[in-house]
């Protein structure tokens, strides 16, 4: 049985008192692929928000405490359980019992948003994702030279992305989306297939009602991200596949077409054109009506933050409970 750090149930003493003290309303970050909860990069992020927002309370999202094996769990585990632990690691947080905001950067993103659609409690009030992939990837991310962890990684997926494997056992196979081969993806894809509520006989009602809860939903894309392919997935959108719902409608297919035309190298379909928006599979056409689905964009290469992300922390994080 994996236990709690001690360090997340300080303040229990305290739990009254803060459900009634006016802080800024507490956030939650979910690192990246190859960084880890506490790694320079994230703790001087978490300062810059504190700098921002006066008292708030932060919480980094760990699989593991030791800096290094959480790292590896990026790249290794199964991404259900890993959400299941993240889920029970935030309620046991006092701090965080009233809700809080929540950003995800790269595929925390979309674990984040697989958290408020199958657990929610406590409560997520705004999410911001940044270059996450949450249509899923048709190409697995390069490596640095001598990241042999994450050479690792994608050579075992590379092989058999599709294997029942690779499918437990290597976090980005779990969301390769590949747009040739939809029908084995359907089939075998247990992560982003179900959080994207893809497969009809398995359709959860639960995943739609707790995502339209939020009150807002920011997507940021990056806008010479090389990393994310395609790019698009970050806004929901996703390269063509033979067989989407949206292909049998006369008046998408001339749309499409009038894609295909202007780029001919780029069969991407964006958010308002996927099935999972015009069937509403997952909440997202709620929120869109409701004006609550924020697109932003970062200049630069994936996960190249420079400042852009402070004015969204100012307008989306911190507001009081």
């Amino acid at each position: 049985m994996r236990l709690f750090s001690p360090l997340l149930l300080l303040g229990c003493t305290r739990g009254v008192m803060l459900a009634t003290a006016q802080f800024p309303r507490p956030l939650v970050l979910w690192h990246g692929l190859g960084d880890s909860h506490s790694s320079p990069g994230m703790l001087d992020f978490a300062a810059r928000i504190k700098e921002i927002h006066p008292g708030i309370y932060v919480h980094s999202v760990f699989i593991e405490e030791d800096l290094g094996k959480d790292r590896q769990a990026g790249f290794y585990g199964n991404a259900n359980d890993q959400i299941d632990f993240v889920a029970s690691q935030l309620a046991a947080i006092p701090e965080l019992s009233n809700g809080f905001d929540a950003i995800g950067l790269s595929q925390g993103g979309q674990f984040l948003r697989a958290y408020v659609e199958r657990y929610n409690l406590p409560p997520v009030n705004n999410l911001i994702t940044f270059g996450s992939q949450h249509m899923g990837i048709s190409d697995i991310p390069g490596c640095s030279r001598y990241d042999f962890v994450c050479q690792a990684a994608r050579s075992a997926a590379k092989q058999a992305i599709y294997s029942e494997w690779a499918q437990k056992n290597i976090i980005q196979a779990q969301y390769y989306r590949d747009p040739a081969k939809i029908d084995v993806y359907l089939e075998v894809n247990e992560f982003l297939a179900s959080i994207n509520n893809e497969v009809p006989a398995l359709r959860n009602i639960t995943y739609t009602k707790n995502l339209a809860s939020l009150a807002k939903l920011v997507l940021v894309i990056f806008t010479e991200d090389k990393t994310v392919v395609p790019k698009e997935s970050s806004w929901f959108g996703a390269e063509a596949v033979d067989d989407d719902i949206f292909l049998s409608q006369p008046d998408n297919q001339a749309t499409l077409k009038q894609r295909l035309a202007s780029e001919p190298d780029r069969a991407i379909i964006p958010m308002r054109l996927q099935p999972l928006y015009l069937e509403d599979w997952i909440g997202l056409r709620q929120l869109d009506k409701r004006g609550d689905i924020v697109f932003e964009t970062c200049k630069g290469e994936h996960m190249q933050m420079g400042d852009c992300w402070e004015n969204l922390v100012k307008k989306f994080v911190g507001g009081h409970t």
